[in-house]
């Protein structure tokens, strides 16, 4: 998609079609009520009707909220793909920048499909979208890159996530990683399990024994000159999750190509941060590995030493995630002295996911006011988001008879949340309320569409992470 703005007047701009966004209590304002009353059109989110002789789409906004307006645009974008049209133009209401964003990543995220698998492919034009506004200012042209930027990192995050488990492997993230660090001011180190022997990580260079891939410590640096924060993010990269010896049910190892979804959240913010040539350091931490059965898979019953020097008693092969975590913020805090934040991102409990819904992502940490935070910034940034407490209680779960910690909890309720206290357990003393654990299992992918969401990875975490980032001096609850 190509996407411009254009201040002539919206009647003298060529295109195809011209898209109307309205929401009910203006309906009977519009030039074609008439019609539109013809085929029942009420103006409700996700409305859309083509008004072929017209050349007309009008689709429905019930509020001025970034969603709404993102969804909108979606719609209109997807009736347009049915069609031999090109091109089409929307007017941007008030030149308001806060419009401005939701239409450009609505378009983009709206337009995006994954078709590499099929052999028939069908024929989808290119649509060119001008967007109307009367004055071109620098905020608006600002707004259009930035926002152009950030959906483009969306939809690598969704092909990366998408991609086959037979093709997108943990050397596979290491050479996304690479490519990424060909943006400026972006460097990439890049380590396998002899790494990891050597520096004690030994509980994620357990849960990747068993694959044929070797395991990968990918880690991405972006530091630009006189940075004025510093800021850890790190992602849980199971390119594929079979359970391990507590194998998956069937049913539950479909779809599990999407396990790499933390991690392949942090390139993808890696990608946007250095594109914007935002102010601040940023380091981006990914445990690539394939979670596989096999003679030399970690069992049940084992006891594994974290690089911390805790020991964790495995209750289930399958609770993985947070072994590969536990290393990797060890590894990253005694790599990154004096972080501001550290954040991490995973596909980590099915508990999430009952918990708040196929498209919340549940945020967990120790600092009321950051958490309320970082919700706050994740739904301004179109995505849905909600924080889960730690308490007391729930800790107890997590104690183990014969090892410090046990990585399953002894109850399935509150799963989601003994998951964020296991990984609390190798957060140091100084950095506990600069930490936050973003559980993204139920919004990073979906088996049916929503909004402007198809069936697969919507690449959650990206576009909240860069809002919170793109704001750290305004963040406020």
């Amino acid at each position: 998609m190509k996407i411009n703005l254009n201040d002539k007047n919206i009647n003298k701009v060529s295109a195809d079609v011209e898209i109307i966004i309205t929401c009910p209590k203006n309906l009977n304002k519009v030039h074609d009520i008439k019609l539109l009353e013809k085929v029942n059109f009420k103006a409700h989110d996700e409305e859309v009707v083509l008004l072929l002789e017209k050349q007309k789409i009008y689709v429905g906004c019930e509020d001025s909220s970034y969603d709404a307006i993102a969804i909108s645009i979606a719609a209109a974008i997807k009736e347009l793909k049915k069609t031999t049209f090109t091109s089409a133009k929307v007017l941007l209401e008030n030149d308001d920048a806060n419009i401005l964003k939701p239409l450009v990543e609505g378009a983009f995220l709206g337009e995006y499909e994954f078709s590499k698998y099929k052999a028939k492919k069908e024929k989808t034009n290119k649509i060119k979208l001008t967007i109307v506004c009367t004055k071109l200012t620098t905020l608006l042209v600002n707004t259009l890159e930035d926002s152009i930027i950030i959906a483009s990192s969306v939809n690598k995050v969704r092909d990366f996530v998408n991609t086959i488990p037979n093709d997108f492997f943990p050397k596979t993230m290491s050479r996304e990683a690479k490519k990424i660090a060909k943006n400026a001011d972006v460097s990439v180190k890049i380590h396998g399990e002899d790494y990891l022997d050597n520096n004690k990580m030994h509980t994620m260079l357990a849960v990747g024994r068993a694959s044929r891939h070797e395991s990968q410590l990918i880690h991405l640096t972006y530091k630009p000159k006189n940075a004025t924060k510093k800021i850890v993010l790190v992602g849980k990269g199971l390119t594929y999750d079979s359970g391990g010896l507590s194998l998956k049910p069937a049913d539950s190892m479909l779809g599990m190509k999407s396990d790499k979804g933390g991690g392949c959240a942090v390139l993808g913010i890696l990608n946007a941060v250095s594109l914007l040539k935002l102010p601040i350091e940023v380091h981006g931490i990914i445990g690539a590995v394939e979670n596989m059965i096999g003679g030399d898979a970690y069992k049940p019953d084992d006891v594994l030493i974290a690089k911390n020097g805790t020991s964790i008693e495995i209750k289930n092969t399958d609770a993985e995630g947070r072994l590969v975590l536990a290393d990797c913020l060890c590894y990253a805090q005694e790599q990154v002295e004096d972080l501001d934040y550290i954040f991490d991102f995973a596909t980590l409990t099915g508990a999430a996911m009952v918990g708040v819904g196929q498209y919340t992502t549940a945020i967990m940490g120790n600092d009321v006011g950051l958490k309320c935070s970082a919700v706050g910034t994740a739904l301004r940034a179109g995505e849905l988001a909600t924080n889960l407490p730690f308490n007391r209680h729930l800790r107890k779960l997590i104690k183990s008879d014969i090892a410090d910690i046990a990585n399953l909890g002894t109850s399935r309720l509150g799963g989601a949340i003994t998951a964020g206290i296991f990984l609390d357990q190798f957060i140091t003393k100084k950095n506990k309320n600069k930490w936050l654990h973003f559980d993204i299992a139920a919004p990073a992918y979906v088996t049916h569409a929503w909004g402007y969401n198809p069936i697969g990875a919507s690449g959650a975490g990206v576009r909240m992470t860069v809002e919170f980032l793109k704001n750290l001096d305004n963040n406020k609850c």
